[in-house]
């Protein structure tokens, strides 16, 4: 291992951020080893996403993790023995280390010591590109950091950069506590002025049918915004490849137009802190007409990831809502795929976003929903109301139209708050 690092020193100039790491992944299984295993294939694709190579799985069987050092002694000379090896310059275990767990797994394997959590932080951190994602990010990076800071400052130092370097939070990492928590607080206050703005831009679409994407990450989400909106968001086969949510018009067969916005995707055992961090991004689902609930159908682990999402919808007590599941990559999962007993959704159906299949299907089940939520409305109005038919135009679907001595003659759905107001100001008058 020193040689590998004696060569890199003999160039003039080293960039830490050309170094790929090699890393060993340490799981712990309560039980279930093969949920065990899934996880550990999940993280080592985290791992890929993040840069790190993976050189070695280790899993241990135990009753409870083990407080003080995340894995038994006996596990823990294998590690050291495999470290060796390997060549391998870091570990990452696929739970959160305490701070105590990583103090002493550093001080036992006197190599780069992560946990799942950091290297999920480091992860957003690559991806964030608009100034909200930066802040939640860095949010999410301090509070973890702060609880840390003693630890992370003897592992972080010895490679010089890579995971858990990058990002918003690389620069708070030798600062006092004092000075961190100061700094959450501006973060904080930062993130407050943004869901006020949030808000009032979503009161200026609260006569537009919204639906939310959610699901699992990687489930192709950005790829069936795509295929709705006929855009161009950034897709790529990566976990948490899309971090920035996005928000594109949909214009469905009737020629109503819809927003449909593409949100964070979620992964077992997600960081509290980055949930917290962002709680506002999350919460643009809640007060989403739709609920599209993607899953990949080609995952044989579909069944626990749509668990995982539902559990999230539940903690941001969403209620009230439609439920589609979409199940895609029917591509590769095969049309004759059995849709597995969903008690959470209202509606079910299969699609491959990448070929097409299933997408116009998809627009007419949102458009039966829509039309669901509507009031159909058959009268003449004044000439004087031609405000209430352009906005009948724009925010509804017009059936028929015919230009009276009179008035107007309309016939048309409408979105029921609508109705309502154009009842009350015609009434009122």
């Amino acid at each position: 291992m020193e040689n590998r690092y004696n060569k890199l020193k003999e160039n003039k100039l080293i960039e830490t951020s050309d170094i790929q790491e090699r890393v060993i992944l340490v799981g712990v299984s309560l039980g279930d080893l093969a949920s065990t295993e899934d996880s550990l294939d999940e993280l080592e694709q985290l791992a890929d996403t993040a840069g790190a190579v993976t050189v070695g799985k280790l899993v241990q069987n135990l009753d409870r993790i083990n407080p003080a050092t995340y894995i038994g002694k006996g596990k823990l000379d294998e590690l050291k023995l495999a470290i060796f090896e390997l060549d391998a310059t870091g570990v990452i275990c696929d739970d959160e280390l305490s701070p105590a767990q990583l103090k002493n797994l550093e001080n036992e394997l006197e190599i780069k010591v992560m946990d799942r959590t950091l290297l999920i932080l480091d992860i957003f951190a690559q991806r964030a590109s608009t100034s909200e994602g930066k802040i939640q990010v860095e949010l999410a990076q301090l509070k973890y950091l702060s609880a840390r800071l003693a630890g992370m400052r003897a592992s972080l130092s010895r490679l010089g950069g890579g995971i858990g370097t990058r990002g918003p939070g690389e620069k708070k990492i030798d600062i006092d506590k004092r000075i961190i928590h100061n700094r959450i607080g501006i973060l904080k206050a930062q993130l407050q002025e943004i869901k006020k703005h949030r808000e009032i831009t979503r009161k200026t679409r609260k006569n537009i049918v919204t639906a939310a994407i959610w699901g699992y990450t990687n489930a192709g989400k950005s790829t069936l915004l795509n295929a709705l909106a006929d855009s161009d968001v950034f897709v790529e086969n990566k976990l948490f490849a899309t971090l920035d949510p996005s928000t594109r018009r949909v214009k469905l067969k009737s020629g109503q137009e819809i927003l449909v916005t593409d949100t964070v995707g979620f992964i077992r055992k997600l960081p509290h802190n980055l949930i917290e961090a962002f709680r506002s991004t999350f919460e643009e689902a809640a007060y989403a007409d739709i609920i599209i609930h993607l899953v990949d159908a080609s995952n044989p682990a579909a069944d626990e990831h749509m668990l995982v999402v539902y559990e999230a919808l539940k903690s941001f007590d969403i209620s009230d809502k439609d439920i589609i599941t979409v199940y895609n990559k029917i591509d590769i999962a095969g049309t004759e795929f059995t849709l597995p007993r969903d008690f959470h959704s209202d509606y079910s159906i299969k699609i491959s976003a990448k070929t097409g299949y299933g997408i116009d299907e998809l627009k007419d089940l949102i458009e039966k929903i829509v039309r669901g939520r509507r009031v159909y409305i058959d009268r003449v109005f004044a000439y004087k109301d031609a405000g209430i038919i352009n906005e009948i135009h724009s925010k509804g679907e017009m059936v028929f139209e015919e230009f009276l001595k009179d008035g107007i003659h309309i016939k048309a759905w409408i979105d029921a708050r609508i109705y309502e107001r154009i009842i009350s100001k015609t009434i009122n008058r």
